[in-house]
């Protein structure tokens, strides 16, 4: 097995020559300026790897692009060959990375909240104290009488 160092270096070779080939070696209309490579992981075998890629635009042009990935995995695969000069060059799979969503639902719920905080601040701008503004009790205050009364040692209330 590989060490991990090896592992990440082939990692980043991968995405870079698969970024590159994107861009300028591959004539696939349906893999345009939109398809952006965002990470690659090896297998501690470096036998496998996987490319997270995102699309941006809707759902039929990441679908376009899925398919355009994996009709051009062969020529990926021989250019990542070409270039790393390992003894077995990694199978490529192709995977929608979905970290572009995922930030923004987090976006919508941050925006949800600020938008609760804010009505909850205006609701509570002219609210006052329900009791005394230090609602707990000082020693030596005799506002109230104390209501435990000591007989013989015992405690009776």
């Amino acid at each position: 097995m590989a060490d991990n160092a090896r592992a990440k270096r082939l990692a980043d070779l991968i995405r870079e020559v698969v970024a590159q080939k994107l861009q300028r070696g591959i004539k696939d209309p349906r893999l345009g300026s939109h398809v952006t490579i965002t990470d690659t992981r090896v297998t501690g075998d470096l036998r496998e790897a996987t490319v997270f890629y995102t699309v941006y635009g809707d759902d039929e042009e990441r679908a376009a692009a899925a398919a355009g990935l994996e009709s051009a995995k062969g020529v990926l695969r021989s250019a990542v060959g070409a270039a790393a000069g390992v003894k077995f060059t990694p199978t490529l799979t192709f995977v929608a990375d979905a970290l572009p969503d995922t930030a923004r639902t987090i976006e919508d719920l941050l925006d949800k909240a600020r938008q609760s905080d804010e009505k909850v601040r205006e609701v509570s701008a002219g609210a006052k104290y329900a009791g005394e503004a230090d609602p707990y009790r000082k020693p030596g205050s005799d506002d109230e009488p104390d209501s435990t009364v000591e007989t013989d040692g015992d405690t009776a209330e």
